[in-house]
């Protein structure tokens, strides 16, 4: 009986008793919190489905096979992930891979922290695995090599991927899927007319000593990139991060093999 009194007491009240305002607003945020909770926990497995065909439409895209019309799960049949470990070069199979080297590289125990002198990419820690990905021709004969790449610019991390050929040295592509540069200047990482520059360019000289840089002005050869109009710091931090991740503290030790004795 009490708790009916207490509920027509409660709706009697005027509209702006401040305990009636209080108690309706907890209840609403208490409410909207638990549908917020649910529609979160409901939607995670769309989201990180959503999350890997994105990244998987961008190494698709990087190297040279994506189709409209067809599926991600279809063109990526074509597509061999494999895992490296960054310490030898070599294949590992200590993580699977969908290993997320983010995560990884703030773990103690799967990366380690670089020296001021080593890291030129600006990214601190940098995990032992990186996840790489072996493309085949319609022949079944792998042809291109995506390797996975990041470093700082001007406002943030560059996430990206580089396609080279077979023989480690040749660049097919390079695209990045995700900054935070500034739209007009730096955000021309993505221009599909700078992106061409890159096209058979070689990382590497005659005595397998890292050569690919962007320059300021007048890039020639088949080792310099025109920076971007602009965008001096944006293109500094491109040039770091691709020179760091196929040196020898990223993939150069890969890279020499693949070179050496070809893809394994």
């Amino acid at each position: 009986m009490s708790k009916l009194s207490t509920w027509a007491r409660f709706k009697k009240a005027p509209i702006d008793n401040p305990v009636k305002t209080m108690i309706i607003t907890v209840l609403i945020c208490f409410v909207a919190s638990l549908f917020v909770t649910f529609s979160a926990i409901k939607l995670r497995p769309i989201q990180k489905t959503n999350t890997l065909n994105d990244k998987r439409k961008n190494i698709l895209q990087v190297a040279g096979i994506y189709e409209e019309g067809k599926t991600i799960d279809e063109m990526f049949e074509n597509v061999e992930a494999r895992v490296i470990d960054i310490r030898t070069g070599e294949y590992t199979t200590s993580v699977n891979s969908d290993y997320d080297e983010i995560t990884g590289a703030k773990d103690p125990e799967t990366s380690r922290a670089l020296t001021k002198q080593e890291d030129i990419a600006s990214i601190r820690r940098q995990s032992f695995y990186k996840v790489i990905y072996l493309v085949k021709d319609s022949s079944g004969e792998f042809n291109k090599i995506i390797l996975p790449i990041h470093g700082y610019g001007l406002w943030s991390t560059l996430y990206g991927f580089v396609a080279i050929g077979t023989d480690a040295n040749t660049i097919y592509a390079l695209k990045f899927y995700s900054h935070a540069e500034t739209p007009g200047l730096g955000g021309e990482v993505d221009n599909p007319n700078w992106r061409a520059q890159w096209k058979d360019k070689n990382l590497f000289d005659d005595n397998g000593k890292v050569a690919i840089e962007v320059v300021k002005t007048g890039a020639s050869g088949k080792y310099q990139i025109d920076a971007l109009s602009g965008a001096t710091i944006t293109s500094t931090g491109v040039n770091n991060l691709v020179r760091f991740w196929v040196g020898k503290n990223g993939f150069g030790k890969f890279l020499k093999t693949t070179k050496d004795q070809g893809i394994q």
